[in-house]
């Protein structure tokens, strides 16, 4: 036996020596706290991906660094022979509370979620003061290798597997989607549904348009000036002018992290850098500029601010989990 959390305990762990390396671990449901009641089983999977540039990234290098970053598959205690799954991509926080709050959510409904972790096997605990240190699109790779994972697993419904990101990991959702990062670094599998929570729309990469015939849904709030909305408002504007089934849900009043309810009163982040007044666009050679300068990106750019502020917002939270439960209920045909 060993201890899991304050007090938990979890028994049967077996170990797999192969290239899909796995730890099974089996929950005794009578340690289980209140808030894991939906929750029926919990596995742990290793996941082999690397480490890229955003601009190694946008050129198709398949010689990145490789790491071993992670996954925690919680199943709903409802039965089934082939569960249907979401895959949550944290933001630049690393699996905050949220996260785990949406897990919940998910399992409740009978739904499977894979709690990604992109940043332990990294070394890195969270990036908010200083996103350079690992490209936004990296973790986009991370993803993708979730999905062979899943799309693989006996128990899984291949053709149920979404993907729902925050923040940083809203942007990775959303732009996963493109026809043409499935191309460089995707895998013969697609995401069935793309969620994005306050994702960044700074950057117009190039064929950023040519998504992949699924739904996206993308939730952003109003008042956010960490990832302003406006910019996924043109966004998804184009999309759906091109018959992109794309709908942004905007909150007024609603700041970043809005669906966070320990967020008691706002917080600003004093040294967490924001985007929020750049523009970027991808040149020649997977370049990413600064498209009213014209010069290569960094964190150093002028445009890069301090400061935004994280806040709850109860009327958005509840409006949320009415839209995104119709929405995974209708994508996965749950009865």
């Amino acid at each position: 036996m060993f201890n899991y959390g304050s007090g938990n305990k979890y028994i049967c762990c077996k170990y797999y020596n192969s290239m899909s390396f796995l730890i099974f671990v089996t929950f005794s449901l009578a340690f289980l706290q209140p808030v894991m009641a939906d929750v029926g089983r919990i596995e742990l999977y290793p996941i082999q991906s690397m480490t890229l540039t955003d601009q190694e990234f946008l050129r198709g290098n398949k010689n990145g660094k490789p790491v071993t970053i992670s996954g925690e598959l919680r199943y709903p205690r409802k039965k089934m022979k082939k569960y249907p799954v979401i895959v949550l991509v944290h933001g630049s926080g690393g699996v905050s509370g949220y996260v785990d709050d949406w897990a919940q959510f998910i399992n409740k409904m009978g739904v499977a979620v894979f709690i990604l972790d992109s940043f332990t096997g990294r070394g890195l605990y969270k990036v908010n003061n200083d996103q350079s240190k690992l490209g936004r699109l990296a973790m986009v790779v991370d993803a993708y290798r979730a999905l062979d994972l899943l799309s693989e697993h006996k128990r899984i419904d291949p053709q149920r597997i979404a993907v729902m990101g925050f923040s940083r990991g809203g942007q990775v959702t959303l732009y996963s989607s493109m026809k043409r990062f499935h191309r460089l670094h995707g895998s013969n599998h697609e995401f069935s549904g793309y969620i994005a929570f306050y994702p960044s729309c700074i950057t117009h990469y190039k064929e950023d348009q040519n998504i992949v015939d699924k739904p996206v849904r993308i939730f952003h709030g109003s008042a956010d000036n960490y990832n302003p909305v406006v910019t996924c408002r043109t966004f998804a504007n184009r999309l759906k002018s091109l018959g992109k089934d794309v709908v942004l849900h905007e909150y007024p009043n609603a700041h970043h992290v809005f669906d966070y309810k320990k967020l008691v009163k706002p917080i600003v982040l004093k040294k967490a850098q924001t985007t929020r007044s750049c523009r970027l666009k991808e040149v020649d050679k997977g370049v990413i500029v600064n498209a009213k300068s014209g010069k290569r990106f960094t964190y150093k750019d002028p445009c890069v601010e301090l400061g935004p502020t994280i806040a709850f917002n109860h009327v958005a939270y509840d409006k949320t989990k009415n839209e995104l439960g119709n929405f995974i209920s209708t994508l996965f045909q749950l009865q």
